[in-house]
């Protein structure tokens, strides 16, 4: 296949090409297009350097499939041409999550999904992502009524500038300088911001409006009751997620753990005697979403249970979910 990677320059982008490099993705030229700054660059790959280009009918032309890796405006801008030349467009922004005709998709839940795509297929939120995979084995086997969801998300999830504005304030901290607020509403260090995304006339972020939209379709269940509180952490890289299910039918811990063994994309963390529970430095870099504190819920007793979850955003979250999609049209 001829890939082209748009966005290749930053933090999604580059994980994409670090995705496909660990899977073997069978790519016979790989194309790299950013915006006009970065255009000319070198990055290195097992397929050699490749100097990035712009953004172009012709990378399009040449591509069967784009990864788009850099925000709304520029899928807005570019995904239609891409279209146009028939290169398959496999989008990491919102802005085409919620369109009834563009596929939503996980593989590991709804991949024949993709095969429905008239040359566009969206990529989930980060957020939804790493919580849908666990949710999705309850949901098939259980039934689920209801979930109630925080989330812990790492600076890296509002991209370079996110990182950049932490190491930056743990810098002026250490040298007792006044930090500087730009890329958050408030100081990250030390702190915890409860404001991702805008806020809507409801009260809720759209960060945390993402979570209800996006799993309701992944799932095709319209009336699945969602709540989401969405919270940024002074943390570089993985999000976290406290979650609250209630369940159609009876479920105990011992079941969900069993079924959660067999399962792909997931990683039982679980055994407090131990210390062993999922925390974002052991998430990192993973494939697999980690998840433990899997225990019977008080609220909704053998209706329900209580756990914690924590993956790569980057990664499980981002990159490797849009290779996924990918490599189902390899053969």
């Amino acid at each position: 296949m001829n890939l082209a990677i748009v966005g290749a320059t930053g933090v999604v982008g580059r994980e994409v090409i670090k995705c496909l490099e660990l899977r073997n993705f069978p790519i016979t030229n790989l194309y790299l297009a950013a915006s006009a700054k970065s255009v000319g660059k070198i990055i290195k790959t097992i397929w050699g350097e490749i100097k990035v280009r712009e953004i172009s009918s012709k990378l399009f032309e040449q591509s069967d499939i784009a990864f788009f890796t850099a925000g709304s405006e520029i899928s807005k801008l570019f995904a239609p041409l891409a279209k146009i030349n028939n290169c398959l467009v496999i989008d990491n922004s919102s802005l085409f999550r919620y369109d009834p005709l563009v596929p939503l998709v996980i593989p590991e839940i709804n991949g024949a999904e993709a095969f429905n795509h008239s040359g566009l297929i969206a990529n989930p939120n980060c957020t939804t992502a790493i919580a849908a995979l666990p949710l999705w084995v309850l949901e098939k086997n259980f039934g689920i009524k209801k979930i109630i969801m925080s989330t812990y998300q790492a600076v890296s999830g509002a991209g370079q500038a996110g990182l950049d504005e932490l190491e930056q304030q743990v810098i002026e901290y250490a040298n007792h300088q006044e930090l500087v607020v730009s890329k958050f509403s408030h100081q990250i260090l030390f702190n915890v911001i409860p404001h991702i995304d805008s806020f809507q006339s409801n009260g809720y972020t759209k960060e945390e409006m993402k979570v209800v939209w996006e799993t309701q379709k992944i799932f095709k269940r319209p009336d699945l009751a969602i709540s989401c509180t969405a919270v940024r952490l002074p943390i570089k890289r993985a999000h976290s997620e406290s979650v609250v299910v209630q369940t159609k039918s009876k479920v105990s811990p011992e079941k969900f753990k069993k079924l959660l063994s067999q399962s792909v994309g997931v990683e039982l963390v679980d055994d407090v005697a131990l210390g062993q529970y999922p925390t974002p430095m052991t998430a990192m870099n993973k494939f697999s979403v980690e998840i433990g504190r899997i225990r019977q819920s008080l609220i909704f007793g053998e209706y329900g249970l209580e756990f914690f979850i924590s993956g790569d955003q980057l990664l499980r979250g981002a990159a490797l979910n849009a290779v996924e999609i990918a490599e189902l049209f390899i053969n």
